[in-house]
């Protein structure tokens, strides 16, 4: 669900949709959109979505304004002696929609502004940041305040703690940290910059007349029930509903099938492929992919998982049934490199997700078998150069398979 992932941070939805956009297509969005200091896509990889690209605080307020002025990226341009801040600087969108960005950095103003991002797009991920919690309530809110879309962050190493938000007219963000990057435990996003970002979003706040919902006239959203657990349109057997927003034509909405209905051998309790239903029972079933199983395995949460197949049914019949196996690495769209030396690690990840009903997973380049592992094993695979078929088998006989090419040490130093 994605309201759910963006709120806790997950790094496997994350990872998710980072896979399925395309590292090399965010990673241009990213540089579009004023982000300067970007490593090229083939070295940032899915990290990207964990933080691999390093953004300034002026960077990041520029995209919270982009959310807030409905898609529209716009430089910033700054005004002395700011209402709020006496003795700093209040920074406004250029030609922007009164939105007033907090930042301690100048730079020469754009009038023109550019839509990077749709209108829609941006209404849901403001919606979205609404509802992440607060961690600490103001002291005395007299009346009913604009909600505040914000974010918190922490590097990695505990080197910086980040909160970022839109508020009313204002984007603020707060950074905490030592000024030579010296890491500190303490440094974490919830904890020590989420309450001064909330002591000051409610300062200005406290100024603000209280706003109508936000608007959604003239956009194209729609708001349906979905599958609570999964985000999807429900499906027969989902067990509870929400309320979410979507563009339609655009939003990858689709019914859920995480709750599947099975027919189950009364006498061994094994899963029938029979046609008929003659000593049978239906059952309703969990069917998570794999690396979503993983997590809530992590997480001590138990799944109703669906039982083995009958030993009657053979690969007809199974591969038939649920869905294939999806590579996660390797990527079509990066270029890959083969080791120069014994010494250097010239190795690729081959990870893919499994259905719920899968056990082992094999592995093909060229057609030949190169690996067989469980379904939430992983594979490294030492290549040569030239173009290559990569293609992953579950024991159910659902494939999936990617094209990739692998350059040469010649290739890489031109």
């Amino acid at each position: 669900f994605a309201r759910d992932a963006l709120i806790h941070s997950r790094n496997v939805p994350a990872v998710s949709v980072l896979a399925r956009l395309g590292v090399p297509r965010f990673r241009d969005w990213l540089a579009e959109a004023g982000v300067a200091r970007l490593r090229p896509a083939g070295e940032l990889g899915l990290a990207l979505a964990l933080g691999a690209g390093e953004a300034t605080m002026e960077e990041l307020v520029r995209l919270y304004a982009l959310l807030a002025n409905g898609g529209v990226w716009r430089d910033l341009r700054t005004v002395a002696n700011g209402r709020h801040m006496a003795n700093g600087r209040v920074a406004e969108a250029a030609a922007g929609d009164g939105v007033r960005l907090l930042s301690a950095e100048t730079r020469p103003a754009v009038a023109d502004g550019r839509r990077l991002l749709s209108a829609e797009a941006s209404f849901l991920v403001l919606d979205m940041l609404e509802d992440v919690p607060r961690t600490v309530e103001a002291p005395l809110q007299p009346r009913r305040q604009p909600p505040i879309a914000w974010k918190t962050g922490t590097s990695f190493g505990f080197r910086d703690a980040w909160s970022v938000g839109v508020f009313g007219p204002y984007v603020l963000a707060v950074w905490v940290g030592n000024f030579d990057g010296a890491a500190n435990p303490a440094f974490v996003g919830r904890t020590a910059a989420a309450p001064l970002f909330l002591a000051i979003a409610d300062s200005l706040l406290a100024d603000v007349e209280p706003a109508p919902p936000r608007r959604v006239a003239g956009l194209n959203v729609r708001r349906v029930e979905v599958c609570a657990p999964t985000g999807d349109l429900r499906g027969r057997h989902c067990p509870r509903t929400t309320a979410s927003w979507f563009i339609p034509g655009v939003s990858p909405i689709k019914v859920s099938t995480v709750h599947r209905a099975v027919r189950v051998e009364e006498a061994t309790g094994l899963r029938s492929c029979r046609a008929d239903s003659e000593g049978t029972r239906q059952a309703v079933y969990e069917f998570w992919p794999s690396d979503l199983e993983a997590v809530f395995r992590r997480a001590g949460i138990a799944l109703r998982k669906p039982p083995p197949w009958s030993p009657e049914c053979d690969l007809d019949a199974t591969a038939a049934s649920g869905h294939a196996p999806r590579i996660v690495s390797p990527q079509p769209t990066l270029t890959y490199h083969a080791a120069a030396t014994p010494e250097e690690d010239g190795s690729i990840l081959f990870a893919a997700t499994t259905d719920a009903d899968a056990q082992r997973l094999f592995w093909f380049v060229n057609g030949a078998l190169v690996a067989e592992v469980g379904r939430h094993e992983r594979y490294f695979w030492t290549p040569r150069s030239g173009r290559f078929s990569v293609r992953a088998v579950d024991d159910l006989g659902r494939a999936a398979t990617v094209t990739i090419r692998v350059a040469s040490l010649a290739d890489r130093h031109g």
